[in-house]
């Protein structure tokens, strides 16, 4: 079912690899001509153009943005509660791991009477996306909401698409996962026009203000992420987020039906997601193969899946030993990378480039998506070379405060003019020496 690349004898140089291996492919500026008139709109006439492209879109037209505190009680008392419990571990594991990533503000002394301190302050209001199309994902809401409330950002809302089938509302499972995180703001609406509206601010159909964000993260799909490179001159950004990966590093010693299992999760989302087998042994290739086979047609979302695996995003790789194996995966750089080879624990270590590493036959992508505690907002088409996940950080900002003495000042003046001059800015240099 995989394409199959043999590089058994050779592995191409990173550059050959980069142009080379399998990778799911998202025009963003082929959609950007479509983008933009909406985005005008939505700047121009407010909210009344987000309902009326919400209504072209989506296929509904909410009766307000703003989704009623009473829809978010509602939706909580009336979820499920097996799937209760299993958001509120979820919960509990992300908060856990996510504490652990705030940053404290510390001051250096550079000289006696000079200091240095580094404040690191939240975003003041943050846009959080939950996508709604093919599936329906609280655990983004988690995933976004738990290091933004952990960061200290004060202001936050939820967008996540109105639904016909809840009358106009975001799904259920949506406002419930919100009302658990204590999240009082959450707006019917998706697609750029969240975006756009999340920018720009407005005015719901009641008169009540929404207040414009500064950021917004999560992903969505290719329109999300258009609008997104539209605005981010004035919101800031997470990621341009593509379709999902899953790369899979493993030997003979791995469990094809795990591998199958994994290759097929991801390949569940979408038709363009990607499930890339790295390994070194052609029996599991072959044995992976015939699972795929196997567990394909066993599944809820058959044609979807097939689609995806049979795609030029997915792939076999053929290499001679782990050291060739841990190059390719580098340079594919996946979003979720699983390692699944004898001595896991020493070949993950090695790994340089990836959003999220799963080591072992016991963290497979899935414990990450919902329970591990990481975070599963990660970089995607090669990003994990030079970008990290989302994080507590993502929402923080790093201010240093500078404050030196008259002496410290000028102890360091002849310096500054020293460098001012070098560079052709006096002007830089006297507004240190009008100071004596």
């Amino acid at each position: 079912m995989l394409t199959r690349s043999d590089l058994r004898g050779r592995v191409p140089s990173t550059v050959e690899l980069r142009a080379t291996l399998p990778r799911a492919e998202m025009d963003v500026e082929h959609v950007l001509h479509r983008v933009r008139p909406v985005i005008d709109d939505i700047r121009d006439r407010g909210v009344d153009a987000v309902l009326d492209h919400t209504e072209k879109f989506d296929g509904v037209r909410p009766e307000r943005v703003r989704v009623p505190a009473e829809e978010l009680a509602r939706a909580l008392d009336e979820l499920d509660p097996t799937v209760r419990s299993a958001l509120e571990e979820s919960i509990a594991r992300a908060r856990r791991v996510h504490a652990d990533q705030r940053r404290t503000d510390s001051t250096t002394q550079v000289v006696p009477g000079g200091t240095v301190t580094e404040r690191w302050v939240p975003v003041a209001r943050v846009g959080l996306y939950a996508p709604g199309g093919l599936a329906v994902y609280p655990s983004s809401v988690i995933m976004n909401v738990v290091p933004a409330q952990t960061a200290g950002v004060e202001s936050l809302v939820v967008c996540s698409p109105p639904q016909a089938e809840f009358g106009g509302l975001p799904h259920p499972t949506i406002l419930a996962a919100a009302q658990l995180l204590g999240v009082e703001e959450v707006w019917a609406v998706g697609g750029a026009q969240a975006v756009a509206l999340l920018a720009y601010g407005g005015h719901d159909t009641d008169g009540a203000e929404l207040l414009p964000a500064d950021m917004v993260t999560g992903p969505g799909n290719v329109y999300v992420t258009a609008a997104k490179r539209h605005l981010r001159s004035l919101i800031g950004i997470d990621s341009e987020a593509g379709p999902t990966e899953i790369a899979v590093l493993a030997d003979g010693t791995a469990d094809p039906v795990h591998v199958a299992a994994d290759l097929i999760s991801q390949a569940e989302h979408d038709t363009l997601a990607a499930s890339v087998l790295v390994t070194t042994s052609e029996e599991l290739a072959d044995a992976v193969d015939a699972e795929l086979e196997r567990q394909v047609a066993q599944t809820k979302h058959v044609e979807r899946i097939r689609t995806a695996l049979t795609g030029r995003q997915s792939g076999c790789i053929l290499v001679s030993g782990i050291d060739d194996g841990v190059r390719v995966v580098d340079a594919y750089a996946a979003e979720h990378l699983e390692i699944q080879t004898a001595d896991a624990e020493a070949v993950a270590a090695r790994i340089r480039n990836a959003g999220a590493i799963f080591v072992g036959p016991y963290a497979p992508v899935s414990l990450g998506d919902y329970c591990a505690g990481s975070n599963h907002v990660l970089p995607t088409g090669g990003c994990a070379r030079h970008s990290s996940g989302l994080s507590v950080q993502s929402f923080l900002r790093g201010i240093h405060v500078i404050s030196y003495s008259e002496q410290a000042l000028r102890d360091v003046a002849d310096q500054v003019v020293a460098l001012a001059d070098a560079e052709d800015l006096p002007a830089h240099g006297q507004a240190v020496t009008a100071r004596f």
